[in-house]
């Protein structure tokens, strides 16, 4: 095995699933229901970056920038027209479930209908790379790591020294209490709302920029993005941090090994839904228990 070039593999894997899973748990962590609609978003992403960048020529930086202020527009847009009001009227996980689901839907063709569904290229970025001994890297995995590094960072700074960071704690704690002790719990949703997605968003664009943009593209990651978040314990941003590092190594080690028994690595997908079952049957919490406090 060339295990540098699978650790490798595994960083740039895993830092995807970070940015798209920590985006998930955050809003799970306060709204107690898990978003479908954040595959669509992800998508959305996508296409606005492949628009900034593509289609009007404009640096991928204003790329990013423009896709995580849409998506989170998006995101608050979700929150303020469709979940606070099902929230106020007392609609149930399912309702508030469902309710995600058909907003995927109708954001999935609604995209499917302004860019097509066929899947976009990006042409106009040549991404170098390097061949490092027996590792091959490109300057998109190593954007890729540092952003979700990054990321990480800050939103650990944010939680744990901002106001804005313990009220997110406070009201994903105990929300009437936060509500009681003067914390303005609607504002403190918007805020996760937006940034949610447009984290969601930023994944999306990266893995357009990996891969190909296309309405399904959320859907490719949405589902190891469940896994990272209930292997980290639902609504936990720390163990969603472990969890994208234990599921990156955990495909991409698969991968070598399906490929070595002489199947095809398309089975690589199942993976991460084998350590979901597992995680469901055997520690449900997920890693929840080990960073309970933060």
């Amino acid at each position: 095995m060339n295990w540098p070039q699978i650790l490798l593999n595994s960083a740039v894997t895993g830092s995807l699933y970070l940015i798209s899973a920590i985006s998930l748990t955050l809003v799970y962590g306060l709204a107690k229901f898990p978003n479908f609609a954040h595959a669509e978003i992800m998508s959305l992403g996508g296409f606005i970056g492949f628009w900034i960048s593509e289609q009007l020529g404009a640096p991928l930086p204003v790329a990013f920038l423009v896709a995580f202020i849409v998506a989170g527009l998006a995101g608050f847009l979700s929150y303020r027209l469709i979940f606070k009001p099902l929230s106020d009227k007392g609609a149930s996980l399912i309702h508030l479930m469902v309710a995600s689901m058909a907003l995927g839907f109708i954001l999935r063709h609604t995209e499917g209908q302004i860019w097509g569904f066929a899947p976009l290229t990006f042409q106009k970025i040549v991404w170098p790379s390097w061949e490092l001994g027996s590792v091959h890297i490109t300057l998109d995995w190593i954007l890729l790591i540092v952003t979700a590094i990054c990321i990480g960072i800050a939103l650990h700074f944010m939680m744990t020294r901002t106001k804005i960071g313990k009220a997110i704690r406070a009201t994903a704690s105990n929300p009437k209490l936060a509500l009681s002790s003067g914390i303005n719990t609607t504002r403190v949703l918007v805020i996760t709302w937006f940034v949610s997605a447009g984290l969601a968003g930023i994944a999306g664009l990266f893995r357009g920029v990996e891969t190909r943009v296309s309405p399904y593209l959320g859907w490719d990651i949405l589902l190891p993005t469940f896994a990272v978040a209930m292997l980290g314990g639902i609504g936990s941003f720390y163990g969603a941090m472990v969890a994208a590092v234990i599921i990156g190594l955990a495909e991409n080690i698969g991968v070598v090994l399906l490929a070595q028994a002489g199947l095809s690595t398309d089975y690589r997908m199942a993976i991460p839904f084998v350590i979901l079952i597992a995680v469901l049957i055997f520690r449900p919490q997920g890693l929840a228990k080990a960073f309970r406090g933060n």
